[in-house]
């Protein structure tokens, strides 16, 4: 075996030894008599803490725990009365308050920052209204068609802006060019401050007029994530093996889910939602019908429709937050609900890249050092 196929086997073993870790992190049962006493649910917090390795230091976790016994009587009544199709799971967040979840993890701000800030402008038109809703597939997933990396994760930064541009970029481009390229959230981060903020939230519109103009996004292996505001390193950038480029973006037309599913059907949408409700912290699976407003918050990505058993009809999210939340690492929220914008706002202010077909071509011998462009 050669070194390539020994460092292939070291990653898939890393790989599967991150998800094995993800997987027990969500496995931790929450039953009756964990909250029988006070003395089992301080059980329950330690095993958790052990679990999830959450370090606490003594005073903190006394002030905690208080928060985290309300989630767990939260979560545990929930599933108890079961009249919802979807379940809840004492995650990594168990003892997170509301507010604390928000600031940390949907603090992207989208409405502030289309209120008081410049967004950039959109192609004009929307290039899928022509399409029949009556000729759309009944489901759509772009994981099974090869367009969809691996979940990632933002960690604690305001970046799922960036991780919702890069997960319809890294679509587009799989789908025009049948290459799949894990692309680099941290350049946008670094970079994309003109009209962006980095861990402290952004718009996925800006982003995508950021890629355009510089003339391409990085690969993640070369401008690697690191979960924090950085300096921006244009010489890494541009040196990427792969640089790619789109010419713009459009916008879905606000609040329509029928314009939403005919982009879908043909591409991964960026999409903003309000992800900071309970129920939405420690969703594990089935179809959320969750309460939640329209306070757009968080930035994520539809790769994908579908009709549940039951008949009830679901986008397929991707989020940021790693493989352990949801269903490992995305959510399918309710589809066509009724009320104006879509569950927890999903169609409000859904946009995607544009990239223009090309015509295959011999591949020339590069230079050493040449970069290839997608």
């Amino acid at each position: 075996m050669g070194q390539l196929g020994r460092n292939l086997l070291v990653a898939a073993a890393m790989v599967a030894a991150v998800l094995a870790v993800a997987e027990l992190c969500s496995a931790i049962p929450l039953e009756d008599k964990d909250l029988e006493s006070e003395q089992a649910l301080w059980d329950l917090y330690e095993r958790w803490q052990t679990a999830h390795r959450v370090p606490r230091h003594h005073a903190e976790k006394h002030r905690r725990f208080g928060t985290f016994k309300s989630n767990v009587r939260f979560i545990h009544s929930h599933n108890k009365r079961g009249d919802h199709p979807y379940r809840l799971r004492l995650n990594r967040f168990g003892d997170m308050s509301r507010d604390e979840f928000r600031a940390t993890f949907a603090g992207s701000r989208v409405n502030d920052l289309r209120r008081d800030g410049p967004v950039a402008p959109a192609i004009p038109g929307f290039m899928y209204g022509d399409v029949n809703a009556d000729d759309l597939p009944q489901s759509v997933d772009w994981r099974q068609k090869g367009a969809v990396t691996g979940v990632k994760d933002q960690g604690k930064c305001g970046s799922c802006w960036a991780f919702s541009t890069v997960v319809s970029v890294e679509g587009i481009n799989a789908i025009r060019t049948g290459k799949l390229v894990s692309l680099s959230e941290q350049e946008l981060i670094d970079c994309d401050t003109a009209d962006n903020n980095g861990c402290e939230g952004g718009l996925m519109d800006n982003a995508f007029e950021y890629i355009k103009n510089s003339g391409g996004l990085a690969t993640e292996g070369a401008y690697p994530y690191h979960a924090s505001n950085g300096t921006c390193d244009a010489v890494k950038a541009k040196q990427s093996p792969v640089l790619v480029r789109i010419d713009g973006h459009q916008d879905v037309p606000a609040n329509s889910e029928e314009g939403l599913a005919k982009a879908v059907a043909n591409q991964p949408v960026s999409v903003a939602i309000e992800a900071s409700g309970q129920a939405f912290q420690f969703y594990s699976e089935g179809v959320f019908t969750g309460d939640c407003g329209t306070e757009l918050d968080h930035g994520v990505a539809v790769v994908g429709y579908g009709v549940d058993d039951d008949g009830t009809a679901y986008w397929t999210v991707k989020n940021s937050w790693g493989p352990a939340w949801g269903e490992k690492g995305y959510i399918r929220m309710q589809k066509d609900g009724g009320s104006d914008g879509g569950l927890c706002g999903i169609a409000m202010e859904a946009s995607y890249p544009v990239k223009t077909q090309s015509k295959p071509r011999p591949t020339p011998r590069r230079a050493l050092g040449e970069r290839e462009s997608q």
